[in-house]
């Protein structure tokens, strides 16, 4: 295939025609005002193209007015709508993807301002000047405070020794639980470890204690080194060096005893040599000052559009909210473009949510005919009085149409009122339109006041409340042309702004209230009567709903469970009265002890929205580690989402963490970025990427280098989808090598730190190793040679067109309970590879080396399709293949507690699909399951009848490896049983920190987690209303399940093995 039809889906060059010689036709405008059309190479340099340009320029007129070519730089608007400036012009055009092949030639741009602005925009994928043009006196503070952060954090840089920037720059990767079974792994309680010389040939092997800190082992290499070349005498500085991972940018560095280093734990549990390389600190120095140059050049920089907040303007008198009596009123004025159907009659109502709680009854507007616009100019009063509204009052609108039941079925309008929830009254049929929400004061503490436009979505959650969504976002819709509209116009109540009371406030509130209080000595305190009661409701999981004399005992006894149950106070405050501003004054926040942060999670659920429980919530989360919060970013990412205003302590907090470590800051980039195109959350994660890039200006470029190769894998995986059914896979695979043989994509994907892992660099395409896989999407294999001294063959795998979120969501799982499992000192070898969503419905997976399917391990044992599913020896046989003696009794091992694991982990989470290729084996013996795309339950099914009968999968070829090939041997299945049993009850110990995890992605909008209906599978899974005894009874008649209809297995993969050698 011709280079040049390789590229043939780049954006930029969809309109326009290709010549066969890969040149592309470009329309140049000059500073004179001359138009020169020109056909260019496509992967040329901007350079090269300049100077072709000027060659060309010379025969047009008025080319004695430009000044010299250096003076010049290209500017062109790119894929996000920016005005982009071509700086740097070693870039390729195809690289640089102008939204149309126009190119205009300015005077150089001098201001640094500009040109930062402009690399965010691209980085981001989003354009600064959108905040800009919003407008928005909540996004101009936001991001005026962000800056400031991001500015300071910035100058904390300044003059950091080489020490502390490697300390954030590359933090050490640590876990500080020792499992049991390490001990055993240990060569007579020592570590062996092999120490490379950093640009020579020297290598020594070490036996030390596991607690010898990095500094001592650096002094033991350089003894070592110095006597073997006879140079005793010399004295060398040991903290003149660091010890990096060989083959890795990652690096073992200080006062930590080695073995609590993830890279040598990992390397100790799977009985491999772990290889470090000493680094003499002279090269950390250089990559330090290469990037103190970056940062110094940053904070002499000035933003072209800095938001700077309004001026502050003078005090005004002001009213509380709380001297407010009158009832809380709204005027419905009118709504535009209902998009309701011709006969159909026409409601709005509105309800007051603080979270999930209504605060009050909902109102119904009057019925209107169904027509485009409508004018209502009715007041809608609500039930409860302005001085009891919460801060976090939001009010929930929804638009909905009722229409009989027969005339429904006879409509021909494109709605379908079957695919969203109706509600069926009175022979009639009421089904939703439009919802919106907004909050009842705005991000500065005032009561809301004047006309508002709220622009409505028409996208609805599987669970509403009365027609209203209060769980959904609080910004309108920002595709306007298409969008219902209501306005609506707040009462006014006073001449001076209506604000709600700071905390101080609040605080004196309460202290006035007990003061007041007949029984204030009393008030709170139950005695050892009700300590049980307390008890059995506090012990409830968070799914457990609580009755009304409950919530009122909660309450009354609240002094009782600060200081006994310190661990409810969810509970607590799920039973204080929102809508009674003497209960929110007296919530004990002031004075509640810190949770663990684990507990504290639960507090950012949808369910606590108050500023002030939040921002004791994340207070909590300052007690974890970085590697602990790297393990829950994904769900802080998510709550965000909750989030009704910019500037949060969530938010603060997370860019705090990213600013002080680039590993988290990393993650939390790419956790945003492949939301970004969310219209729901776009201003809000665009803003926060924005402060990041600005407090981490030497990361960016790392990121920019990340996103360009990833444009191009998007470009890839298209060409090859498009031509998959016109060739063979030959064929295919073949243009796939061409193509990446190319300068412009061999450029752009090689020499990259790995999206997934920072740690790991992808330094040059093995481009004859590398092709594309069978399924629908044609996901990319992707292999590197590492060039680094050690480096192994690292595989990618790029899928574009799956959303990897509900994968992602899993294997985070499936993480923390191999983290549970090892502080409970069960190691079973649960391997969570990596896996990232980088953009809409694509992103990366982590190729495992040295492991196939189970599918291909008997599909290659057997010559017949239909037979390779029954072969029980083929596993096995396979195993032995690959490891010989005391190594096969080792890959036995590592297959029962992998096996183990997975079949508890499967279960627990109602892992689905699980046919024979998605349960892969290593050739040690670890065993692991790969794409979650079915969880909680939903398993597949054909005709109505599931496809998978079993609660997880054990075959009989399972059980001849973990018997060691003997039938009978009681003694090895009867210790697996014991694992998976021990394993089960560990978990079920922690079922509310899972139920916590999975409702906080609630907000993502996966396919299978919508309500908490779908978690209520982790609840019955685990058993969590029965006693232990109970629990386990439940697993072991599931595992006697497993067991008994593992046949069902075998068939299923059967069939899927005879379809695989069909397609083959």
């Amino acid at each position: 295939m011709p280079p040049a039809v390789t590229d043939s889906l780049d954006i930029w060059a969809v309109d326009s025609q290709i010549a066969a010689d890969g040149s592309i036709s470009v329309d140049f405008l000059l500073p004179t005002g001359i138009y020169i059309n020109l056909d260019v190479p496509r992967d040329a340099t901007i350079s090269q193209i300049k100077q072709l340009l000027w060659k060309q320029a010379h025969s047009y007129p008025l080319f004695h007015l430009l000044m010299e070519i250096d003076s010049y730089m290209f500017s062109c608007v790119n894929q996000t709508a920016v005005h982009e400036e071509l700086e740097d012009e070693t870039r390729r055009l195809c690289d640089v993807r102008p939204f149309l092949p126009v190119l205009k030639l300015v005077t150089r741009n001098c201001d640094p301002g500009e040109k930062l602005d402009s690399k965010i925009g691209v980085l981001i994928g989003k354009g600064l000047h959108e905040f800009d043009a919003l407008q928005d006196p909540e996004v101009n503070d936001f991001r005026a405070k962000m800056r400031r952060i991001s500015e300071e954090k910035i100058q904390s840089l300044v003059g950091l020794s080489w020490m502390d920037w490697l300390k954030h720059t590359y933090p050490p990767e640590q876990e500080t639980v020792i499992p049991e079974s390490f001990q055993d792994k240990l060569y007579s309680g020592n570590l062996v470890v092999a120490v490379h010389f950093d640009n020579c040939q020297d290598v020594f092997s070490f036996q030390v204690s596991p607690n010898m800190n990095p500094i001592k082992l650096n002094e033991l290499a350089i003894r070592k080194r110095l006597t073997i070349h006879g140079k005793e005498d010399e004295e060398v500085d040991p903290a003149d060096y660091v010890l990096q991972v060989s083959g890795r940018l990652e690096y073992v560095f200080g006062d930590h005893p080695l073995i609590q280093f993830q890279y040598i734990r990992n390397c100790v549990m799977s009985r491999t040599l772990p290889q470090l390389t000493l680094v003499e600190c002279c090269t950390i120095k250089k990559m330090c000052e290469q990037e103190m140059i970056a940062i110094e050049a940053a904070i002499n920089r000035k933003s072209s559009n800095l938001p700077l907040p309004l001026p502050p303007k003078k005090t005004r008198a002001t009213t509380s909210v709380w001297d407010i009596s009158n009832p809380f009123k709204i005027i419905l004025l009118k709504g535009n473009k209902l998009n309701t159907e011709e006969n159909a009659k026409v409601h709005v109502r509105a309800g007051l949510f603080h979270g999930t709680e209504l605060l009050c009854k909902t109102i119904v507007s009057t019925e209107i005919s169904g027509r485009s616009d409508h004018v209502w100019n009715e007041v809608l009063e609500f039930e409860i009085n302005v001085c009891d509204l919460p801060r976090m009052a939001r009010l929930c609108f929804a638009v909905y149409a009722v229409m009989d039941k027969m005339k429904t079925k006879k409509s021909t309008k494109a709605m379908n009122p079957s695919k969203y929830q109706t509600i069926r009254k009175a022979g009639k049929v009421h089904y939703p339109v439009a919802w919106v929400n907004t909050m009842v004061f705005d991000y500065k503490g005032h009561l809301r006041n004047g006309e508002l436009v709220l622009h409505s979505w028409s996208s609805f959650p599987d669970e509403l409340e009365e027609m209203l969504n209060p769980m959904g976002t609080v910004q309108t819709n920002p595709y306007t042309e298409n969008a219902t509209a209501l306005h609506i116009r707040f009462q006014e109540y006073s001449k001076q702004p209506i604000n709600y009371p700071p905390f101080d406030k609040i605080l004196e509130k309460a202290a006035e209230i007990a003061r007041n209080s007949d029984n204030a000595a009393m008030a709170g305190r139950g005695g050892k009567k009700f300590y049980v009661v307390l008890k059995d409701i506090m012990e409830r999981d968070p799914l457990s709903q609580l009755c009304e004399n409950e919530m009122d005992l909660i309450w009354t006894l609240r002094y009782d469970c600060r200081e006994n149950f310190p661990q409810s106070l969810p509970k607590l405050l799920l039973s204080l009265k929102w809508n009674k501003l003497e209960d929110v004054a007296q919530a004990l926040l002031q004075i509640w002890p810190k949770l663990l942060p684990r507990e504290a999670l639960e507090l950012l659920d949808f369910n606590y929205p108050d500023q002030y429980v939040r921002e004791y919530a994340v207070g909590c989360l300052r007690q974890m580690s970085d590697e602990e919060l790297s393990q829950y970013l994904l769900q802080l990412v998510q709550v965000l989402k909750y989030e009704p205003f910019l500037d949060c302590a969530l938010s603060r907090f997370l860019l705090e963490r990213a600013l002080g470590n680039r590993r988290i800051g990393q993650m939390l980039f790419w956790h945003l970025r492949s939301e970004v195109h969310i219209p729901a959350v776009s201003v809000q994660f665009g803003l926060i990427l924005e402060a990041y890039c600005r407090g981490s200006v030497a990361h960016m470029k790392v990121l920019a280098k990340q996103v360009e190769a990833l444009n191009k894998m998007k470009t890839l995986n298209s060409l090859i989808k498009l031509n998959a059914m016109k060739q063979s896979k030959a064929k295919g695979k073949d243009a796939m090598h061409t193509c990446l043989k190319q300068n412009a994509y061999r450029e752009a994907l090689s020499d990259l730190q790995s999206p997934l892992n920072p740690s790991v660099i992808l330094s040059e395409l093995h481009v004859e190793k590398c092709r594309y896989m069978d399924s629908k999407m044609k996901p990319l294999w992707i292999v590197y040679n590492n060039k680094m001294f050690g480096g192994d063959l690292v595989g990618i795998i790029f899928k574009n067109g799956d959303d990897l979120r509900q994968d992602m969501l899993t294997l985070q799982i499936l993480r923390l309970m191999d983290i549970l499992w090892k502080e409970a000192g069960l190691d079973l070898r649960i391997l969570p590879y990596g896996c990232l969503a980088t953009g809409d419905h694509s992103g990366l997976i982590e190729a495992v080396s040295s492991s196939e399917t189970i599918a291909d391990i008997q599909l290659n044992s057997s010559n017949v399709a239909a037979a390779a599913a029954f072969n029980k020896d083929a596993l096995l046989n396979w195993l032995k293949e690959y490891n010989l003696g005391d190594d096969l009794d080792r890959a036995i091992e590592e297959f029962t507690l992998s096996c183990a694991g997975y079949c508890v982990a499967t279960y627990v989470l109602g892992i689905g699909d699980r046919h024979s290729d998605n349960i892969m084996v290593r050739k040690n013996g670890q065993l692991f399951h790969i794409d979650f795309g079915h969880i909680l339950g939903n398993f597949k099914s054909k005709f109505g009848i599931k496809r998978e009968r079993v609660p997880f999968i054990l075959t009989y070829d399972f059980i001849h490896v973990i018997q060691q090939g003997k039938t009978g041997n009681t003694e090895k299945f009867g210790r697996f049983r014991q694992y998976c049993e021990e394993a089960y009850l560990i978990l079920r110990k922690h079922g509310n920190l899972f139920i916590t995890l999975f409702a906080l992605m609630l907000t993502a909008g996966l396919p299978e987690l919508t309500s908490i209906k779908d978690i209520q599978y982790l609840k019955d899974s685990l058993a969590l209303g029965k006693s232990e005894e109970e629990a386990l009874k439940q697993f072991k008649q599931k595992f006697d399940e497993a067991l008994r209809e593992s046949w069902t297995t075998k068939v299923n993969w059967m069939a899927h093995t005879v379809r695989k050698d069909y397609r083959s």
